[in-house]
């Protein structure tokens, strides 16, 4: 018998190898106005903004993958949501429109609709903090992406216990600059977007701004209801970017954003089809306004000083159609209505630069504070009438404080130390008369070796993260397990950064051994087999872990027409101590923690301004839940863009999933088909294949 799945992935396998051959010719580009220019022959230096110093990603001691804007826009069509593959050892759980929710090294929630905000991963955008509610990640106008993985806890505290991911939009330019965009695909997919910024006035002060609107099917098709928008996209992105500078000591860079995203959700369908049956499908919308302001001063010879103030105001509408069918007697919807807010301050002094090459110490000290505040209201109808209410209102606040030093020890080999104590203090209070106000003491920080040679760098690092504790939210959760307490995970990495070829081909490999203990684990239970709204999800600290593994990163700028590009991620995610129920699970794999990732990419350019790319990203196959033993399957996709950019337009025509692969993302096991309510897997399907065409315009 023939596996189709096998025989897919070969193809497009061979599909890569095959274009990335039929590529070497011709080694220039052409420019966007249309002149035939030399492209460049080698790699160019990528700065990760995301560390306590903005620092080249080819000599940080941390694993890190960056995805420039060049990248975004060719393998990517509207969010973040369309380049993860390209991330090894990052997963991530739909339940929801757009990922929120994101698993780094095996590590992260799966979701937090039903739970107070107490992300692994923590998640920025302009310095802005989004950790757990990151659908506002739309990729129009996006500058750069940083996916720093393993703890982050010197730089993020107790919202990075996994890693951190930053999105940094373009900033505000003084040349002049006008673009438009419009998109459309055979699933109803329709976008235009706009650009315009300039000059400010003197000293290089400037602005930018960002709009643009998207809509699409949301790949569903409601043969109830015969619509085709119930599980549709309305995404709505507004962003301005302001530089000031005030003469040559200080520097201001302001960013606000406001993104609507007005997404319904009928994902499920009871025969686990791309066709549902609900007859009251849900909503997945997303209202985030933000803003900040980083300042700069450079004046003096001694340190640097750096503030950033940062807010956001988000308000999450989430609904679905609990019993996923159109029978009268068995109708169940569930709503939440989640306001999520945020304030933070950041105080960094720094070292003036030089001193870590003088052979001196290089210093680093700040002070962080973050207050988080969100409103949580709960409600379950059944066949029309409230049955479950609860209305609750959770704060948090964090203060740190944290340091980094740094010293040349000889010509080649380099110290690295940051530490960081974080307090975490909590109000919660709901409708059913519970108060809690826990507070959660915590420090970790990271030890680095750095060893320099010609062609590279090894670095050792040894690293403590943390992450708080929290609260099981939701009308049905039992009492014995409302709270759940901190997790530490003590990691350990060693790694090999080079530039080789003469600066055209760089490579990356880190091995990394995390042993988590207190691990939050998050079980479901349904506790009614006829009310498929009391399946819900519980955190626990309920066992300790180790995750181990590899990870590799290949680009080569193979002629300067043809880049070439490959990542792998090998991960063994395991309990050590965990029981599930009476069930013994010590040894077994840890949920949404694919045992293996991988990505290849083939981009080429040709002198007169055609391009083409093309993506293959492979996911194995992983356990949906700790809570049973159902695993989705293995699965490939193939991602092709070709196109043609000259005298300032660019058109390109897309194809995403080009052989159409069926694979899931999400899963669930419980009752909720009557009579007998048997217990069955549920999974949300994937994006099917899907045809797309982009325009743009850009004036200069």
């Amino acid at each position: 018998m023939i596996d189709i799945h096998s025989s897919r992935r070969t193809a497009a396998a061979r599909l890569v190898i095959l274009f990335a051959a039929a590529c070497v010719a011709n080694p220039a580009r052409a420019s966007a106005g249309g002149d035939l220019i030399d492209a460049p022959d080698r790699l160019e230096e990528v700065v990760i903004t995301a560390s306590l110093r903005r620092e080249s990603a080819a000599t940080a001691p941390v694993s890190v993958t960056v995805m420039g804007s060049d990248t975004l826009r060719e393998a990517g069509v509207q969010h973040l949501q369309d380049v993860l593959g390209l991330v090894p050892n990052l997963n991530w759980a739909s339940g929801s429109s757009r990922p929120r929710y994101f698993q780094l090294r095996g590590i992260g929630e799966n979701d937090q609709w039903q739970g107070a905000p107490n992300p692994s991963v923590g998640f920025l955008i302009d310095g802005i903090d989004f950790s757990g509610v990151g659908m506002a990640a739309t990729l129009f106008d996006v500058e750069q992406v940083e996916v720093l993985r393993g703890p982050q806890g010197a730089i993020h505290g107790a919202n990075a216990l996994a890693g951190l991911i930053n999105v940094r939009t373009r900033a505000a330019t003084p040349e002049s600059e006008a673009r438009i965009e419009l998109s459309g695909d055979d699933h109803g997919g329709r976008g235009l977007g706009a650009v315009v910024g300039g000059s400010a006035g003197a000293d290089g002060d400037a602005w930018r701004l960002v709009a643009q609107r998207y809509v699409g099917d949301g790949f569903r098709r409601n043969a109830f209801l015969n619509r085709d928008d119930t599980n549709g996209y309305d995404e709505t992105t507004l962003r301005s970017r302001l530089s000031l500078g005030f003469g040559s000591d200080w520097k201001i860079d302001v960013a606000l954003l406001g993104v609507d995203l007005d997404n319904g959700y009928d994902a499920f369908a009871l025969d686990n089809s791309r066709v549902t049956q609900s007859d009251k499908p849900g909503v997945d919308r997303q209202r985030s306004l933000g803003a900040s302001v980083r300042s700069v001063y450079a004046g003096s010879n001694v340190y640097a000083f750096e503030s950033t103030t940062a807010w956001s105001d988000s308000s999450i509408d989430y609904a679905f159609d609990g019993d996923w069918s159109f029978d009268p007697g068995y109708d169940f919807t569930s709503q939440f209505d989640r306001q999520h807010q945020t304030l933070s301050q950041d105080l960094r002094w720094l070292s003036a630069a030089g001193a870590e090459q003088a052979g001196e110490w290089s210093w680093l000290a700040g002070a962080y504070a973050l207050r988080v505040r969100e409103r949580n209201d709960q409600l379950d109808l059944y066949n029309g009438d409230i049955f479950r209410e609860l209305r609750s209102d959770y704060s948090a606040t964090n203060l740190a404080l944290y340091a980094q030093l740094e010293r040349r020890l000889s010509e080649r080999l380099k110290l690295i130390a940051a530490a960081r104590a974080e307090q975490r203090s909590v109000e919660y209070r709901d409708s059913d008369g519970l108060r809690a106000n826990p507070s959660d003491h915590m420090w970790g920080g990271n030890l680095s070796l750095q060893y320099e040679l010609s062609s590279g760098q090894f670095y050792a690092t040894m690293a403590r993260g943390f992450k708080a504790g929290g609260f099981n939210i939701g009308a049905v959760v039992p009492a014995e397990r409302l709270e759940f307490g901190p997790e530490f995970l003590l990691s350990w990495e060693a790694g090999w950064k080079g530039r080789l070829a003469e600066g055209r081909l760089d490579l990356e490999a880190a091995l990394f051994h995390m042993r988590r203990s207190d691990q939050q684990v998050s079980t479901s239970v349904q506790l009614d087999p006829g009310d498929p709204l009391s399946f819900i999800y519980l955190t626990d600290n309920a066992a300790s872990g180790e995750n181990s593994g590899l990870e590799l990163a290949a680009s080569w700028q193979a002629t300067p027409g043809l880049r070439l590009g490959a990542t792998l991620g090998l991960l063994r995610a395991r309990f050590l101590d965990y029981r599930r129920d009476a069930e013994d699970l010590s040894g077994r794999e840890q949920a949404h923690a694919p045992s293996w990732q991988y990505s290849l990419s083939a981009e080429y350019r040709h002198t007169l301004g055609w391009f083409l790319r093309s993506d293959l990203n492979g996911v194995d196959a992983f356990y949906f839940s700790e809570s049973h033993n159902e695993r989705s399957s293995s699965y490939a996709l193939v991602n092709l863009r070709a196109g043609i950019e000259r005298r300032g337009w660019r058109a390109s025509l897309w194809v995403r999933n080009l052989f159409d692969e069926s694979w899931s993302q999400r899963g669930f096991f419980f009752g909720n088909e009557p009579p007998d309510f048997p217990n069955r897997l549920y999974v949300q399907p994937g994006d099917p294949r899907q045809l797309g065409m982009t325009i743009s315009y850009e004036w200069r």
